[in-house]
């Protein structure tokens, strides 16, 4: 299968006035999600234990936490987050848009 990486192909699993996030469940057992996360708005944070993503941030900019650390991040840069790290993703002026890979037999 092969989408272009502004449109993932998903289906929309979350939509309201911060973002919407999108899932394309087609691998077996991986899931490639998008964010479109409206400007100054922010995600609910979370953690999976005994998971690992990769989040691509693709358009704007914005701050992410993981865990108590904070960080800039911007288009063309790549955070690995690891087993057990919260996380959490807020957009700055522009907003953001990022995708982000994790095995599929989690429900997030």
């Amino acid at each position: 299968m092969k989408f272009k990486i502004n449109d993932i192909n998903g289906n929309i699993v979350k939509e309201d006035d911060r973002y919407i996030v999108k899932d394309n469940t087609h691998l077996k057992n991986l899931v490639v999600s998008s964010t479109k996360l409206n400007r100054y708005k922010e995600t609910s944070g979370h953690k999976h234990d005994g998971q690992e993503e990769v989040y691509y941030f693709l358009e704007g900019s914005g701050t992410m936490w993981l865990d108590d650390k904070s960080m800039y991040i911007t288009q063309g840069d790549v955070v690995l987050i690891e087993d057990g790290v919260f996380h959490k993703v807020k957009a700055g002026p522009l907003g953001l848009y990022f995708v982000c890979v994790f095995d599929g037999r989690r429900k997030h």
